[in-house]
């Protein structure tokens, strides 16, 4: 069987895991798939199911079934589920699990049509029945062969994501604010899977940061699918500044990641917030998908060239030691050698610490599919391959830039004895880079200086600081 990203929490600590349940139901095997949004509907599914007596295994060989929580964005990361779907069919024919749950996203975007094309298929549960995973558990082991489908309408109100049983390690964790999204991309299916943009009252997450904080939790890492948006529906406003104010009161968080920041909504009181926090790092997540206007425009972004420079001169001005990801779409329909030139040289002049480039992908059903000017396949991944080169240089620029200079690094794992893997402020969890660092006595979630001796490629290398002072960044 090929390496699956099955998950195996028997190191893993959480308020959930301490909780008395039902009794013992059964055993079961988990595979999450997709973006941290998706995540953290796992980590629900997973504290539901603790709390009513089902027992996670890292191996699914012997369980008594399969939950695979799917990725239906975009075709790359349909196929992944698919492939990870029959792999765990297989296994339910080889008599070595006896159920396949198949829940997310990819059931969201393809509806009851999933098990016509996969009958083996033991249940379906869409994105907004995951609260309910237990009951479609417990028809499973009961052998009830009636409602095999579970699908609930998008939410009114935000869901509560509280009491999950998590997968990352204990020091971090992501915090879901929102759900949904009111943007119209068109390129985009999101919304066809995830509703409406829904806000997550202040309160409430509140409540959930101190949870994760008594968990030990040390960085939260804000996430939604339109950051900048966060309480327009609710509130009749944004209102990001205020849950950040209330964020930053929370015992025990010493890192704020901020995540997913659409270019509109960016107000100046944001920017100072940031600008200002000892909390919220200086680090921001803010995908731009293209730079010319008139590819903009078709994608339907609702900014253009010179707004998205003026906003990105703004926050380099104003936010010290700002590390800005972004990333961009190429190939999209009607994209011209001329206007892909543009993005190059935009690129090249803004130089991004960090960027993701993907292909076009057609998405059925979204309006990007009828607009003329579809690009071959070859041609797509050529431009992606050109965007990315041009990148590297500039990201291994920025890694050799912090040579020299004394960084605090958060301390993930113990690679062998007296080398440890971290991160800087610059790194989201397996996004960006990492640091290697050599050092004894180290505690994983411990925040340590590291003073940069050197790069391997994309990551970085350091040694614990010594106590004499040094320059900081």
């Amino acid at each position: 069987m090929t390496q699956l990203p099955i998950l195996d929490l028997t190191e893993q600590t959480s308020p959930v895991t301490e909780i008395e349940s039902d009794g013992f139901k059964g055993q079961y095997a988990f595979v999450s798939l997709g973006c941290p949004k998706n995540l953290v509907d796992s980590e629900k599914m997973l504290g539901t199911l603790a709390v009513d007596g089902y027992s996670l295994v890292a191996n699914p060989e012997g369980s008594d079934f399969v939950i695979i929580n799917t990725c239906g964005f975009i075709e790359s990361s349909r196929k992944e589920s698919f492939d990870v779907i029959e792999e765990m069919l297989e296994l339910k024919r080889q008599g070595k699990t006896k159920g396949v749950i198949v829940a997310g996203c990819l059931p969201e975007r393809i509806g009851g049509d999933l098990r016509d094309r996969l009958p083996e298929i033991d249940h379906v549960v869409g994105v907004f029945g995951r609260d309910e995973i237990s009951k479609v558990a417990d028809r499973l082991v009961g052998h009830h062969n009636e409602q095999r489908d579970l699908f609930r309408p998008a939410p009114i109100r935000a869901m509560d994501d509280r009491a999950r049983l998590r997968i990352t390690p204990a020091h971090f964790a992501y915090l879901k604010i929102s759900e949904g999204c009111n943007r119209t991309c068109t390129f985009c299916s999101i919304p066809k899977m995830r509703g409406k943009h829904v806000t997550k009252p202040i309160e409430a997450i509140i409540e959930e940061a101190r949870e994760l904080a008594a968990d030990g939790v040390k960085e939260l890492i804000l996430v939604a699918q339109d950051t900048t948006y966060y309480g327009m529906d609710l509130y009749g406003e944004v209102r990001l500044v205020d849950l950040l104010n209330e964020l930053e009161q929370v015992e025990g968080i010493q890192w704020i990641r901020l995540m997913y920041l659409y270019p509109v909504n960016f107000t100046d009181a944001l920017i100072d917030k940031i600008a200002t926090s000892s909390k919220i790092i200086p680090y921001l997540d803010m995908p731009l998908q293209h730079i010319n206007s008139k590819v903009l425009k078709r994608m339907q972004r609702r900014v253009d060239r010179d707004r998205t420079i003026e906003l990105v001169e703004k926050l380099r001005t104003r936010i010290p030691n700002l590390v800005l990801r972004t990333t961009f779409v190429v190939g999209f329909p009607g994209e011209t050698d001329e206007q892909f030139e543009e993005l190059r040289e935009f690129v090249k002049n803004t130089r991004f610490q960090r960027m993701g480039v993907f292909p076009y992908s057609i998405e059925p059903g979204t309006p990007a599919v009828k607009l003329d000017g579809h690009l071959p396949e070859e041609i797509k991944q050529q431009r992606v391959e050109t965007l990315m080169a041009d990148q590297q240089q500039i990201a291994f620029d920025f890694g050799e830039s912090l040579v020299g200079y004394e960084l605090d690094v958060l301390i993930d794992e113990e690679v062998e004895p007296g080398l440890w893997q971290g991160r800087t402020y610059a790194d989201t969890p397996e996004i960006d880079g990492t640091v290697y660092v050599q050092g004894e006595g180290l505690q994983i979630g411990e925040f340590v200086p590291v003073e940069i001796i050197g790069t391997q490629d994309y990551d970085l290398v350091g040694v614990v600081a010594s106590d004499e002072e040094d320059d900081e960044v």
